[in-house]
């Protein structure tokens, strides 16, 4: 499935940014049982989960982002986003989406978040 992602740029320290993603190709019976979530990965260091909406509605957040960021979904859309609030500079990173499917998981092809202090 093919995922595109956007939002990303450079902001001060405390701002915000809105990251989207989009599966225009995905159909209906596809995206909707998918678990939706955002990635990050910064340099030198490992990818990491950010945040993730389950096909159930349930969410998870990393800790580091909880009370900052938020993640909603729209199925009607084929949708998921990212809203960062109170944006730190160890938020810096490329931002990635993702599809997972059973054991399938679809990436974007990732945005960068840059926070400068």
């Amino acid at each position: 499935v093919q995922l595109q992602a956007s939002g990303g740029g450079l902001v001060q320290a405390g701002g915000s940014l809105r990251l989207s993603c989009a599966a225009p190709r995905a159909i209906t019976s596809v995206f909707n049982p998918a678990d939706m979530g955002w990635y990050r990965q910064a340099p030198g260091k490992q990818r990491e989960m950010v945040a993730v909406r389950y096909a159930n509605g349930n969410t998870v957040y990393a800790d580091s982002v909880k009370g900052r960021f938020t993640i909603s979904r729209n199925n009607a859309r084929k949708t998921v986003s990212l809203q960062m609030n109170s944006l730190e500079p160890g938020d810096t990173a490329v931002y990635y989406c993702s599809m997972q499917r059973g054991r399938t998981q679809d990436w974007g092809q990732g945005t960068q978040v840059t926070v400068s202090s």
